[in-house]
């Protein structure tokens, strides 16, 4: 591993993306759906406000039993100001990252704008093509 290339080479950026407003059982089904563990939250700028993780999404689950209908908005159960990693990082420096914390995916943002999602598994398959 000679070159140091960055996380944009290997981030996912077809993304699925909720706005704060989204109402949650429509973001849970959305993930459901998807098949994803998690999303984005964004402006219509792009600018990324927050982060919905099924873990999010069971305080509204539990709301949705205790009171017998879901209510509410993506923003009252999003993780907000979610950690970021920048689009120009280099795959060391973002192992690190991960091995110093719990998250499964960061979201990378460029510019303060969100540009795609990085898993740990985006991280090794990086390790993986450039051994």
């Amino acid at each position: 591993m000679s070159e140091r290339r960055t996380i944009a080479d290997f981030i996912v950026t077809d993304l699925l993306t909720v706005p704060p407003g989204m109402e949650i059982l429509h973001a849970v089904t959305l993930l459901l759906d998807r098949g994803v563990s998690g999303a984005p939250v964004v402006e219509e700028t792009d600018e990324l406000v927050g982060m919905l993780t099924k873990k999010d999404c069971f305080k509204a689950a539990l709301n949705a039993a205790y009171y017998k209908e879901w209510g509410g908005t993506v923003d009252q159960y999003m993780t907000r100001s979610p950690e970021t990693l920048d689009a120009g990082l280099d795959i060391v420096s973002a192992a690190e990252r991960f091995l110093a914390t719990p998250y499964r995916r960061f979201p990378v943002v460029e510019d303060g704008r969100l540009v795609g999602l990085l898993s740990r598994s985006d991280l090794l398959r990086a390790f993986v093509e450039m051994s």
